[in-house]
């Protein structure tokens, strides 16, 4: 990195407004004397691909992607690699000396860096794992559990032909449950996730009674913006133990700043409580 060089990177998103990214990236750069600044890139979808092209010459190092275009950027990038294609889904972009653009997924990464933090102890096979939703998130969370071992991944999605496609994809040791019968799938389940938006800010929350879920199981939730979503308050208040999806955005970091810059960044806890405390609580 010469001297002369302003530091770029940035989030491509729609919308991308609510996202915590600038402000977590900025303060490490300035933690670590870096000169330049990561930006929020409001980027319709139909922009995508013309946005993506702009990275190099406008001297970006690379770019986070999120809703609604990770799946549409694995086939604008030119080098997708193992992980985001397992998964079908793109978060991290990395722009390479010669300008060509390559393509990873920190999501799953980032997702059990952050249970492992919070809950040392967990363990994917300890039993049934519940999984709200069929999108990227979804995806990168089945991804991720199976990897570790998850024997029964019971994906329930409101559109079932969703569900049934990440089924097809995955395999054992995952299967699709009807909606309608989502409380009947917590029964046993040792986990729990929500990869929806169901919860956050400006959306209604996740219509899930938690009633036959064990006290035991461990409820998680990728939602970030509010910390405290309404499907963890009411896991907390039955004794289950919980984990925020603030720590997943924040563990991701690592591996984006070194493909970025070369550079491994401690996430410290004045890190997250800087970040924390710009969120608006519900």
């Amino acid at each position: 990195m010469g001297a002369e060089r302003f530091l770029l990177a940035g989030v491509m998103g729609w919308p991308v407004m609510h996202s915590r990214s600038p402000m977590l990236h900025n303060y490490l750069m300035k933690q670590h004397g870096l000169i330049g600044t990561y930006v929020p890139l409001a980027i319709k979808p139909e922009h995508l691909a013309p946005a993506l092209r702009g990275l190099a010459p406008l001297g970006f190092s690379g770019c986070n992607i999120t809703i609604p275009h990770k799946e549409q950027a694995l086939r604008i990038v030119d080098e997708v690699d193992d992980v985001a294609r397992r998964i079908g889904a793109v978060s991290c972009i990395a722009v390479r000396p010669d300008g060509s653009l390559g393509a990873t997924n920190n999501d799953a990464f980032g997702f059990v860096e952050n249970i492992l933090q919070r809950q040392p102890s967990w363990r994917a096979d300890a039993g049934p794992v519940v999984v709200i939703g069929a999108g990227g998130g979804a995806r990168a969370v089945v991804y991720s559990l199976a990897r570790r071992g998850a024997r029964e991944i019971r994906l329930v999605n409101r559109t079932r032909a969703r569900a049934e496609v990440l089924a097809r994809e995955f395999g054992p040791p995952v299967t699709v449950v009807d909606w309608d019968d989502r409380g009947r799938a917590l029964g046993d389940g040792a986990m729990l996730v929500n990869t929806t938006s169901q919860g956050m800010v400006g959306q209604p929350p996740l219509d899930l009674p938690l009633d036959t879920l064990p006290t035991r199981a461990l409820v998680s939730d990728l939602v970030y913006v509010p910390v405290e979503t309404p499907l963890l308050a009411a896991a907390r208040r039955r004794g289950n133990p919980t984990v925020d999806g603030l720590g997943m955005l924040l563990h991701q970091v690592r591996p984006a700043w070194q493909a970025w810059f070369g550079i491994d960044p401690q996430i410290t806890p004045e890190l997250r409580a800087c970040v924390e405390a710009s969120i608006p609580r519900i």
